[in-house]
């Protein structure tokens, strides 16, 4: 029997991927997709640019799951999500990532440690 840590590839946008990377980033933002729903703290993420062999691997500390992206900022602080951006300013990014169709199924936050290679 393998006690293999589960590992899921997720791509991520340049300007977040290095604030993850840099370990300045706590809090990704994703839609409550079926595909992550049972996503749980201990598993391994790791993140890609998509086109690119770059990539950095997070532990998953906690999954919480909120009922719209305005839940989930003020529930997390905006600060942890992307400490260079003001809440506004997250709002209307990840809404122009994720239109209301997808905003419907909820958002998760994930919070996570980098994992130093």
């Amino acid at each position: 029997m393998s006690s293999a840590v589960r590992v899921r590839e997720l791509n991520l946008y340049r300007r977040y991927f290095d604030l993850v990377a840099a370990g300045r980033k706590s809090i990704e933002v994703r839609v409550r997709y079926p595909h992550l729903a049972d996503l749980a703290a201990g598993e391994v993420i790791r993140f890609r640019i998509k086109g690119t062999e770059e990539s950095c691997d997070v532990l998953v500390k906690r999954v919480t799951a909120y009922d719209d992206f305005e839940a989930l900022l003020d529930g997390e602080g905006a600060a942890n999500v992307n400490p260079t951006a003001s809440r506004d300013e997250q709002l209307a990014n990840i809404r122009a990532i994720y239109p209301p169709e997808k905003e419907a199924f909820g958002a998760l936050a994930i919070e996570m440690q980098l994992i130093k290679t």
